[in-house]
């Protein structure tokens, strides 16, 4: 790529409104090219040059620079690969009920779920990284009566706790104050996805059980895995000054989640008592913000849960909070019948007693709540995948010597869209800490002192969008990476937004003003008084980062 150094001469003289050049630097890198500071999304340490379809699955200068290249192919393999169900060989020890058999399912080379189709829910399909979000419509908690991440496989003789063939999706038309349509005549689509699962997809409700109150279906699609531990070496005493200038500002019509953050602090943070010692830290990842640092985050949790492959932190079985499948699998005849054949294989020196005495119902109920199974997955295989998920590196911004990007930065900028998606962080020193316990910290990649460019806050806002996603609070996206969705997934969309409502840029912008009260509404109302060509610069940079 050569670059037109006068172009970059003057993009550095820009001082944008909100502040999100005011430090523009240029980093010349050969005598013939110039590369704003910007194009580096995960700085030195933490960028890929790539923009081809496997971009996102590339390891960080990190790893290479501290030796753990073939640790990070190590836990890329365990990344990409099926798990079985038998319990000898690599990948062993799959279910008994599981979620999917691997992770690439719900991250399609690496990045965001791609759209469930109209009709039915099939996650054997890889790119569907939607999960049921099955909660109390009254409450918006989740039901104790099934798994907070449900499962629709299972191994035999057990059964699914959830028949997915009986799950439909709909998607629907919602049309905008605006009539989805500018003023000077561009239309634009909107749409959101309607679950139904009724009572006869549930495997206890089947067997018996009563459900104690209503319930109702979302979606939430998985997000990309890569940039997340830069995203992990920004420092506490940053993110919670974040939170503190934007209680302070007071510029978002629905503040801050008051169940984390009121009157400049926490109300509440993350920790682990389980596997940890119960040290408190600040939320950072998910959506929902349900987890602090990296090593006890998302992935440390979903390589577990999943796949309901045990660890030797996590010895116990991934089942719902009640209790319920563990006692109405213990009842059933079908599961009782082909019981014996089943705990054969997975205890043939009969090392658990609990497993082969008493009746066959309590055999089985001793297993499925045993809090001391086998470990299947050795502490070697679980390290490699956390030097894996911790070390992808984030694509360098595409086509920054663009006129329509660069302008498309500015406006970005200048309408206030930089206030939620804040553009760049400096990360600490990466000092690495668990809240599970697990990891010291020298074996996984670090990233002290980079500047690096998500567009995030780390916080949560509401959108306040139809059917919106649970509790209506999200934290906001990382916008890095994104636009090569389809290029990686093969998508024919561009599936954004927690559900992948929006198929395109454009959707996506245009769902954030939905409604009046939305956090983004006041630039929405900015976007919609610019010209067509303005708005599509932003489209276009949106893409690019």
């Amino acid at each position: 790529m050569k670059l037109d150094r006068l172009n970059f001469a003057c993009l550095s003289a820009l001082a944008l409104t909100l502040g999100a050049c005011s430090e523009e630097k240029i980093i010349d890198i050969t005598d013939n090219e110039t590369l704003p500071e910007w194009y580096y999304a995960g700085g030195e340490l933490g960028t890929t040059l790539l923009s081809t379809s496997n971009a996102l699955e590339q390891p960080a200068p990190a790893i290479d620079r501290q030796g753990l290249y073939q640790s990070f192919k190590n836990g890329e393999a365990l990344f990409e690969k099926p798990f079985m169900a038998n319990q000898t060989g690599v990948r062993s020890g799959l279910g008994p009920a599981y979620v999917r058999s691997s992770c690439i399912h719900c991250h399609p080379n690496y990045g965001h779920g791609t759209r469930v189709p109209e009709g039915t829910f099939n996650t054997n399909e890889i790119g569907n990284g939607c999960l049921l979000v099955v909660h109390d419509p009254n409450t918006e908690a989740y039901v104790s009566w099934l798994a907070g991440m449900p499962q629709g496989h299972a191994v035999a003789p057990f059964k699914a706790p959830v028949d997915e063939s009986k799950i439909t999706v709909r998607w629907k038309n919602a049309t905008d104050e605006w009539n989805n349509s500018f003023d000077d005549g561009e239309t634009y689509e909107l749409q959101y996805p309607e679950v139904s699962m009724p009572l006869d997809a549930i495997y206890v409700v089947n067997q018996g059980y009563q459900l104690p109150g209503e319930y109702a279906v979302k979606l939430e699609s998985t997000i990309g895995v890569y940039g997340t531990g830069l995203l992990d070496a920004i420092t506490e005493d940053d993110i919670l000054a974040q939170y503190r200038q934007e209680e302070a500002d007071g510029f978002l019509p629905n503040g801050l989640n008051p169940a984390f953050f009121a009157n400049g602090n926490w109300t509440s943070m993350y920790s682990n008592s389980l596997q940890g010692n119960g040290t408190n830290y600040v939320r950072r990842f998910t959506y929902a913000l349900s987890r602090g640092p990296l090593q006890d985050a998302a992935g440390a949790n979903a390589i577990w849960n999943i796949t309901n492959v045990t660890r030797s932190d996590r010895r116990y079985h991934y089942l719902d909070a009640a209790g319920t499948y563990a006692s109405y699998s213990s009842k059933d005849p079908d599961v009782q019948a082909g019981f014996e054949t089943y705990i054969s294989r997975i205890d043939p020196d009969h090392k658990h007693p609990a497993y082969w005495e008493g009746t066959m119902e309590e055999r089985i109920y001793a297993y499925l709540t045993d809090k001391n199974l086998d470990v299947e997955m050795s502490d070697d295989e679980y390290t490699d995948l956390m030097v894996w998920h911790r070390g992808l590196a984030v694509p360098a911004v595409r086509d920054v010597d663009d006129p329509d990007v660069i302008r498309g930065r500015e406006l970005f900028a200048e309408i206030g869209c930089d206030y939620c998606h804040k553009p760049s962080w400096t990360t600490g020193p990466d000092n690495i800490v668990d809240p599970a316990s697990f990891f010291k910290g020298n074996e996984l990649p670090r990233f002290p002192y980079q500047k690096i460019w998500p567009y995030t806050d780390m916080v949560q806002h509401k959108l306040c969008m139809v059917n919106d996603i649970r509790a209506g609070w999200c934290r906001t996206t990382p916008l890095w990476g994104r636009g090569l969705h389809q290029k990686v997934t093969g998508s024919r969309t561009a599936d954004r937004l927690h559900d992948c409502r929006a198929r395109t840029a454009m959707e996506a912008i245009m769902w954030h003003g939905y409604s009046p009260k939305s956090d983004a509404r006041y630039s929405i109302e900015l976007f919609r008084k610019l010209p067509k060509a303005d708005r599509d610069a932003i489209v276009k940079f949106v893409d690019a980062i």
